[in-house]
This record gives structure tokens, sequence and C-alpha cells, in this order.
């Protein structure tokens, strides 16, 4: 895919000779700027409109940081004021002492306690006729002595931020932050920058505010561009059908009318073709009409009512200009539309590469580069990131004509442009990785892993590189793969590689919840899960905002008043999730950021005796393993792609079972297809393969998410016995003692990220006072209470699932016999009306107990097509607000403290939707398998889960024997043990040894981790 990008249109431009470093710039000429060097992301963003500014010499900016929902300090460059401007009504405050602030002489600070009961801290400092101020919560103390030391000195200063993290949120989360603390213009200055740096997933967050910000409230026209931009960066981001979406959206409020944003549209549909590989389709888009520009018309700005506040506005930034420019550098309308006439060039240049037409795409990029030197010279600096891209592109058709001097020439100067305007970028990362594969190609080969070398150690310190970069790096797997026989490191270098994709979103809640227990249960933890519950918070209530936004109600409408009450709810969240971030801060352990990344040799040492782990990864169309015991590793390629892996995987599912016609219907396994596969993982990581191996540790990727790897069959002899057998007349197809499962010599741990198997795999055990809860058999609506005393609790949503979904209870009965072999001071059962969703919500003695048994219906589809997934557990239905179900959003509220919850049920591997994630308050994720009722586990407080990867069976009792084995190994066998002995019964039954029988289950987390304890 071609991610595509678009310069900074939507105010001023910064204009430049030569183009220059981006760190040589005063900040005090910047929108915003990082506050320190190193540690938790922190920024500066300037605040024209702050009530303590009062002419053009004063600046103001809000200081953000990553994970705390609202700005936690302000920083400020006040002319002339003796600090009184800077005083806080409402707060006790002690007297001013001298601070103790390296190089910066004369500093005091105030301590203040607010009607809040939070510690605040002032920092001044008087420099001739100028105070400048640093005041916020006293938590973030290092964010304000480093943000006053980089506006006194307008100058970024090194330094360590050491404020609170929980690892809640990501980039995205954080760059919704940003955006809600500058004033529109300044977001909208952003939102570009951040698309052009190649940060798709933060530029949308960007758009997605202001355009929140602006519905309801008039402001049309400007909703027309949020739109559009935000469109590119859901295609960006490969959300197709959302970027659809949002431009017949912005075409019907009248895009297409606009000169500009009609030339946004009429770009951005053309990018939207080229990501999903459409040049025919992008050079038709490319010849829609646009409207024409008056070159003398005023900005569109003078074409609206001015009222004081904007005037003011208005005033501020241009005197900000004036002051450290020398002039008003705002973009009149028609440069922008020369300037997006040329980016329509260059999209056709692409365009007509795609299609092999290289002279003509030649052309097209000489002459965007043309029109682009006409704007000003050329000396539109905002532009570098698009004639980087014509650079890269000419380089590619360069090489395509056998020209490989010209290609390197220009590849290198796409890279040189990148990193003179656009240092730590995503996109200069991109740049380089595009070098770096025509190194490779031309026969360059150790200047090429060196480079890519570099861009992965770069990558981790860029965020959201992920999304730009994962499409650009195929190249780098196939040297490593080439080259790993004889090279000892590229196992190493594609396990870091690896690490840059994105992971199931359940990876970074296992993160969550090991920083959460690395501590115990003090005090501090129990603060720190209450800011992760209140980040949450700030999540449902971002989404809701954004839903009622999404209808852009009239101005003064009842919807309107509406969307307001909620922005303002919002507010208050954000404000209270952020003094909790406070109050987390003066405990060190917190203070730190959890690593993000693993180390090949780092995993190695996490490795017991006769343990390996399998790390797969498809890239582009290509799949990639890592193989590592503590011994040895080895990188390779795997001999089938993406696509084929997906088929392989939805045949052998169709022969486990498949939905026939409403009826669930088991079919004779496809033993041969499972061979092969097992062939094509691990054959490939040489003749001894898993031998030795007793706990085989599989990180999936792609279709393989989908499947328990312990079905795939290791050896080929049981196969040809197994074939021979149902050659027979009347032979049982069924029967498949015999053959040789991965899973039947060895555990099986499901990992999703090695960082999360290395944290899961150090959390404490549980501190549960009992053993065991197990929960099931629902009571059928005729008998529940609820529906007795009222009536039916059917509803007409057609959405919901039907009455009769309730009316096939599973048997409690594999609950009941691990209470009796645990013993009823160590056991409990729930099941009846007690099973109710209202009675296990909020319950408070969860965390007593270490394993929490779950034997019930799944819900993890939808009941209709149309109907969106919300994975959900069935319960019996309970008091007022029952609903029958227990969902993902009610899971992921539960407050428990257990070493594993096994979900005996429906499917409960599957995923959750993007949008059932963010109902429930999670910013990440969504949409992997793994990310829904296991994922919500995780979040509540399970170190480990036993999931199911489709309906467990009633049939020959097989799950309840299974969950029977279970619990009869003795305390402290690994659980993946005690499963793999289970499931051996089963297979070595005629009437069970069908993987449908025995293979649903699957262990999330670490199965060396016992079930019971000693």
């Amino acid at each position: 895919m071609i991610r595509s990008k678009l310069l900074t249109l939507g105010g001023a431009a910064i204009l430049a000779g030569p183009l220059t470093a981006a760190p040589s710039e005063p900040l005090s000429i910047r929108e915003s700027f990082r506050i320190g060097s190193s540690g938790v992301s922190c920024t500066a963003q300037l605040r024209p409109m702050d009530a303590k500014l009062k002419d053009m010499f004063d600046r103001g900016y809000a200081i953000v940081c990553r994970d705390a929902a609202a700005p936690v300090g302000s920083l400020y460059a006040l002319k002339g004021d003796d600090g009184a401007r800077l005083a806080s009504a409402g707060r006790r405050c002690d007297a001013a002492q001298a601070a103790d602030m390296p190089g910066l002489a004369g500093a005091q600070v105030v301590e203040c306690e607010g009607e809040d009961k939070l510690r605040y801290r002032t920092y001044t400092l008087v420099r001739g006729k100028t105070l400048y101020a640093a005041e916020g919560l006293a938590g973030y103390d290092s964010a304000l002595k480093l943000g006053l030391a980089s506006i006194a000195t307008d100058r970024p200063v090194t330094g360590e931020v050491q404020v609170a993290v929980t690892a809640a949120g990501d980039p995205a989360a954080f760059a919704r932050v940003q955006a809600g603390a500058l004033d529109p213009e300044g977001a909208l200055q952003q939102g570009y920058a951040r698309n052009n740096e190649g940060s798709y997933a933060e530029a949308a967050e960007f758009f997605q505010t202001l355009y929140e910000r602006t519905a309801g409230m008039g402001e049309a026209p400007r909703l027309t561009e949020y739109l559009v931009n935000q469109g590119l960066q859901q295609s960006n981001l490969g959300q197709f059908p959302a970027a659809t979406a949002a431009f017949e959206q912005a075409e019907g409020r009248g895009a297409a009318a606009d000169p500009i944003a009609g030339r946004l549209l009429r770009n951005f549909r053309a990018l939207h073709q080229i990501n999903q590989k459409r040049p025919a389709k992008a050079l038709e888009e490319l010849q829609r009409p646009v409207a024409d520009v008056d070159r003398y018309a005023a900005d569109a700005l003078s074409a609206a009512e001015i009222t004081p506040r904007l005037a003011q506005e208005i005033n501020r930034a241009n005197a900000a200009l004036n002051r450290t420019a020398g002039l008003d550098s705002r973009l009149q309308p028609y440069e922008r539309a020369q300037i997006l006439d040329a980016q329509k060039q260059q999209i056709e240049g692409i365009a007509l590469r795609l299609q092999a037409r290289y002279a003509d795409a030649l052309r097209a990029f000489a002459q965007a580069e043309t029109a682009l030197a006409s704007v000003r010279q050329g000396r539109v600096a905002s532009t570098a990131f698009m004639r980087s891209e014509i650079a890269g592109e000419t380089g590619i058709v360069r090489e395509m004509g056998g020209d490989a001097a010209a290609a390197a020439a220009a590849l290198g100067r796409a890279v040189t442009l990148l990193e003179e305007s656009y240092p730590q970028s995503a996109a200069l990362l991109q740049a380089k990785a595009r070098l770096a594969a025509f190194y490779g190609r031309a026969g360059r080969e150790d200047e090429a892993v060196a480079l890519y070398a570099a861009v992965i150690t770069e990558s981790e310190r860029v965020p959201g590189a992920a999304a730009a970069m994962r499409d650009t790096l195929a190249p780098y797997f196939r040297l490593l793969a080439a080259r790993s026989a004889n090279d000892p490191n590229a196992a190493s270098a594609m396990f870091a590689a690896n690490q840059v994709f994105v992971r199931p979103g359940v990876a970074q809640t296992q993160a969550v919840l090991a920083r959460e227990l690395s501590e115990g249960d003090d005090e501090a933890a129990m603060l720190f899960r209450e800011a992760v519950n209140q980040s949450r918070e700030v999540v449902r209530q971002t989404a809701e905002v954004a839903n009622m936004a999404a209808a852009t109600p009239d101005e003064g409408s009842e919807a309107a008043i509406a969307l307001a009450t909620a922005r303002e709810r919002l507010k208050n969240l954000e404000r209270d999730q952020t003094a909790l971030q406070s109050r987390l801060s003066k405990y060190s352990r917190y203070r730190v950021l959890s690593p993000q990344t693993l180390t090949l040799a780092e995993l190695q040492k996490t490795l017991k005796p006769g343990e390996a782990y399998y790390q797969l990864r498809l890239v582009g169309q290509d799949a990639y393993a890592v193989f590592a015991t503590p011994e040895r590793s080895r990188a390779v390629r795997i001999a089938a792609n993406a696509a084929q892996l997906g088929d392989t995987v939805a045949r052998l599912r169709d022969s486990i079972v498949k939905l026939d016609n409403g009826e669930l219907v088991t079919t004779p396994f496809d033993v041969v297809r499972a061979r092969r596969l097992y062939a094509t993982l691990f054959d490939p990581i040489g003749a001894d393969g898993l031998t030795g191996v007793k706990h085989l540790i599989f990180e999936p990727d792609g279709p393989l998410l989908q499947l328990p790897v312990t079905l795939l069959v290791a050896e080929q002899g049981g196969v040809d016995a197994y074939l021979n057998r149902i050659a027979a007349a009347n032979a049982d197809k069924f029967d498949m003692r015999g053959v040789a499962w991965l899973g039947k010599d060895r555990e099986v741990t499901t990992a999703v990220s090695a960082r999360s198997f290395a944290d899961v795999r150090q959390v404490a055990p549980s501190t549960g006072k009992r053993a065991y809860l197990g929960l099931g058999e629902n009571a059928p609506p005729f008998t529940a209470a609820s529906f007795l005393s009222t009536s039916t609790p059917a509803s007409n949503d057609p959405c919901d699932w039907p009455l009769e979904t309730w009316n096939k209870p599973i048997s409690a009965a594999e609950l009941q016999f691990a209470r009796a072999a645990l013993g009823t001071q160590q056991a409990a059962v729930l099941t009846g009306a007690d099973f109710a969703d209202t009675n296990i919500v909020g319950r408070p003695d969860l965390r007593d107990y270490r394993v929490l048994h779950f034997a019930t219906h799944g819900l993890v589809t939808a009941p209709r097509p149309e109907c969106p997934a919300r994975p959900a557990l069935l319960t019996s239905f309970g008091g007022p607000g029952s609903d029958g179900l227990l969902s993902f959003k009610e899971v992921y509220d539960l407050k428990i403290d257990a070493d594993w919850v096994i979900l005996s049920a429906c499917d409960t591997a599957g995923m959750a939707t993007v949008s059932a994630t963010r109902e429930a308050g999670v910013a990440t994720g969504g949409n992997y398998a793994l990310d829904g009722l296991v994922r919500a586990f995780v979040g509540a407080g399970a170190r480990a889960v036993i999931a199911s990867h489709w309906p467990v069976p009633d049939d020959y009792d097989a799950t309840k024997r299974l969950i029977t084995g279970l619990f009869s190994a003795a305390g402290g066998t690994p659980a993946g043990e005690a499963l793999r002995a289970a499931q051996v019964q089963l297979m070595q039954d005629a009437n069970t040894s069908h993987p449908y029988y025995w293979a649903a289950f699957a262990i999330v987390g670490d199965a060396e981790r016992p079930l019971l304890q000693r």
C-alpha cells in the first residue's frame, strides 16, 4: 500500500530559504515542542486564547503528557508582569522559595493546595522584562521544570521527564489530548503535520477531535475539511469502508463546491484508490472538476462575521508571526489551490508509475516539482515532504529504467529532505526503508541490512511508526531469511523487526496488568487500577461524544444541547483522570516507562529447558518465522503466502465444525491438510524441528490466530495409517486414533507478543483466599424470577438475541465436579437465578478466587449479519436492568485477582469489533482474534485464560472430561500439562479422537502457570 500525505494547508506556512533542520528553530515560533529529551512524552501546545495573555507579546502553552486525559499544567512568557496574573483562586499557597534549577539562577517555586486537595506547583523566573512561569500539578514536577527551562532559553532543553504512566493509552490517544489542548487553527496545523510525518493514526485523532469540537456549533465550512482529512487518514490506515463513508459525507455537505475542499476531496479520493492499488481509478478521480479560485479573493475569514473573540485570536496569531518571522505568512486560498494542483500532478505520476508508464510518470513528477517551485519561489518549507515523495518516486522510475546512479541520488535526496524538515518521523523511516530496499536490489546487501537495522532501532523512538512502516519492510525480511543460514545475527534482527508490527490489543492489556501486579496489591497498585479505569471512562465518553457529533446536530437544537452536555461531562472526566495520574506520580515505580520491546537474547533467558518460542509474522503477503530455544535460534521464510494460509485455516476449521442451515455440522477432519500446514510452518526450522520441545510458545499472526496449533500433525506415519484404515468399507472416518498431533506430546501456549509473554511469566500468583468459583447453567427465561414477576425480557431491537437463546443452558456438571474435587471450603458454584448478570457485576468477593470457571454459552458473533458483534457470556436474567448477558464491557469492569479464567463456552477466543472495544472504554486494539472476551478478562485481572476456538461439544461428555482432567491434576501441575493429559485421554478414545472434541481450548498467558496452587 502506498501511504499518502498532504502538506500543511490550514493556515500559516513556514517560509524558508534553504531548508533548515527543525531543532535550530527557536521554540517561540513553533506551535508545539517536546518537553525534555527522554522519559515520558510531554509536549507544550501553543494556546493563544489563554485568559492570562493580554497582548501580542505574551505567549502561553498547555502542557500535555502521555496517559493524562487533560493538560497537566501551563507555560507562560509574560511581558512586564510581576506574577499577579498567575494567582489562582481557591488555592492555599505557601511563601515563595528558591528553586533548585541548574542554569536558571533566581528561579522560585510556590507550593499550593487546591480545593480538590491536590498539590500544585508554580515555578517563576524573571529575565529582563519578561516573567517566565510553569504552573501545574505537582505530580508533573519534572515536566514543569523542563518546560520552564525551555521557554526561558527559547531552545529545547535535554532531560528526563519522570511522571506517572499507566500504558493504558497509545500515541493516538495522546494525540487526542494534544488536539484538545490547542485552539482549532493550531490543532488543524498539527493534524496536517502528523499526516506529513506519516503518523496517520495520530493525524486521524486530530481531525476527528476537530470534527467533534465543531459539530453543532454552526461552523459547517470547516467540517468538510475535517471530514475529507479524516477520510484520507482512514484510507492510509487501511480502513477503506470508513474512508469512503467520510468522503461521501464530506461531499454531501458541499465539499465539492468549495475551491479548496473540492481539491482536497479530488486528491484524497485518488490517493484512496492508489492505497487500494487501483491506479486507473485514481486517474479517473483526478479528472473530477473543481471550482476556480479568485487569485485576489480575501482569506475565507474575511467573509465571515468577525466577533471580538475571533478578532482577538486573529490578531494574536498574526502578531506572533510578525514578531518571529517579520511578516504575516498565512497562505492565501489561491496559493493553497496551487499546491493542491501540484499534488494532483504528483498523484498522477504515482498512478502512471504503477501502470509502468514511466516516461509519462517522470513528466508528471517534473510538472509537480515546477508547480511547487512557483508558490512563493519554492520557499514554503512545509512542502518538503511532497518533494521528498516526488524524489522517491522518481528514484523508483529511474531504477526501472536501468539508471542505478540516478535512482540512488533521487532516493537519497528523498531522505535528506525529510531529515531536514521532519526528523524522527515515520515518513523519514519510510524513506530510509525505501533506500535500503534499493540497496538490496542493487546487490549492496550489507548496506541494506545496516540501514534497515537503523530504521528498526529508530522506530522505537517514533510513536505510531508501525502503521506507516509495515508495508516497507518486506525486502528486509527477505534479505534476513536468505542470510539466516550463514548469519548468526539474522534471527535477532528479524525478531527485532517483528516487534514493529501492531499486535492484538490483548498484548497491551497484558502489559498493563503485568505492571499493575508487578509490585503486589498495595495502595499504589489500587490507585494504578483506579487510574486505568478512569481512563476507560474517558474513552467511553469520548466515543459517546463522537457518536453524537457524527449526527451533526443543528445549532441550538435539543441534540446540540445534549452534545454540549456530553462534552462538559467529558471535560470533567478528563480532569478527574488527570488528577489521579498526578496522585500516582508520588510512587516512583510508576514514573518509569515499561519497555515495549524485547531482544531475542532477553526472550531466550526467559525460556526454560525444553521450551521453544515460535513467532510467525505476515509481512505483506509473505510469511516469516523466528524459532528460538534457550540455546539456538533461526529465522526462516515460510513457503506459503497470507492468502494460502488463510485458505488453509478456513478449510481446516470447516472440517472441524461449521454452521449449515442453522445447525452445527462436524465432518471428517482434513488430516492431510493439517499435516501439510505443520510441514509448511515447522519443517523450515531444521531437521530436529520440535525434537525435545515439551512446551511450545506459539505466537500466531493473521489467520493462524483463529486456529489452535495443537491439531497440526507432526508425523506422516499416522496420516498414512489413518488413510489406509478409512479406505476400507464402513470404516469410521471420525476414529483418528494413532495420529501424531502436535499437542499430543507437548504443552502449548498461545502468545500475542514476546514482550507480554515475558511480562506475564514474571507476574506473581493470585493472592485469592479461595481456589475456585464456577458459574453457569443459566435459568431459562420461563423460570427466571424477572420473567415471572414482570414480562418477557425479549426486545424489539433486531440486534438483540432472541429469547430462545436462553432456553438451552449448559449443564453445570463440570462445575460441580470441580467443587467436589476441591472441597466446599475452597470452592463455590453459582447456577440458576444466582448466575444472573446483575449478581455478578460489582460482586465484591470475585477477587477472593484464584480460578474463575464459566460454563455457559458465548455469544461472540451477532444475531444478524448487519448487527455489530458485541462479545458476551450468556447468564440468567436478574433484577432491574438485567439483559441476561455479561457483556465485553461488563467483563472488563469486573474486579478479579485470578491466576486462571476458564471459558467453557462457544468460540470465546474470538474478537470484538473496534466499535465494541471503544464502547467498553478501551482505546486500542479490536478486530483481532483474542481481542474479545479473552482480552476483557485479562483487563479485569486474569493472568491467563483458557478459551475456546469453536463451540465446545456436549457429545460423549467431551468437555466435561477435559475439565475433569484439568481439576484432577495434583496441585502445582502446570495448566498446560494438565490440559494436555486430559486431551490425550480423548485422543485415544475412538469416539472423541476427532479434534472437534479435544482441540477447541487454547491457553493464552503461560501454560507453565499451575492451575491449582500447591
